[in-house]
């Protein structure tokens, strides 16, 4: 089986699983872009852009910690709410009421069909971690991989200090 380079050292919330297919949001990987740069109306909202994967780029996704203020959001883990109404983010925005601490943003997604993503982790393709509120919107971009790496513990910590590329070490 062929790893897809795209996903060397992504961390991605699993937002959907289903028999239908799964759906995930890459959390490390930010994009040279932020709000105000894609949206005319939020004005100095300068939160950056992650990329959430390699399927339909073209599209925005949010995930949020503000379930009593965004209307339609799925709770996806325990106070991490995956999209809702956008107009209202735009509206809290606007008036300071929504913090860059407490939404992320995502051009695109990381998609799979049905069945697809259940294989490339029985062939040991993807580590299986679990995630909290804080390791979402709180952690560091640059610390995400090692910090999953470690919250497993055992060999795995070796993994969260291991070069990227040894050979040049």
């Amino acid at each position: 089986m062929q790893w897809d380079s795209n996903f060397r050292r992504s961390v991605i919330l699993l937002c959907e699983h289903s028999d239908n297919g799964s759906f995930g949001l890459i959390l490390n990987r930010t994009l040279t872009l932020v709000m105000e740069q894609v949206f005319d109306d939020l004005p100095g909202f300068s939160e950056e852009i992650s990329w959430g994967g390699p399927v339909q780029p073209e599209t925005l996704h949010f995930l949020h910690r503000l379930p009593d203020q965004l209307d339609g959001g799925i709770e996806v883990r325990p106070g991490v709410f995956w999209g809702g109404d956008f107009d209202l983010v735009k509206a809290g925005i606007r008036s300071g009421t929504i913090s860059p601490d407490d939404i992320r943003f995502f051009l695109g997604y990381s998609g799979w069909s049905p069945g697809q993503l259940a294989d490339e982790v029985g062939h040991g393709g993807w580590i299986v971690a679990d995630s909290s509120e804080e390791f979402v919107f709180d952690t560091a971009e640059d610390a995400v991989w090692g910090q999953s790496m470690r919250s497993k513990g055992g060999s795995y910590t070796i993994l969260a200090n291991f070069p990227e590329y040894p050979s040049l070490n």
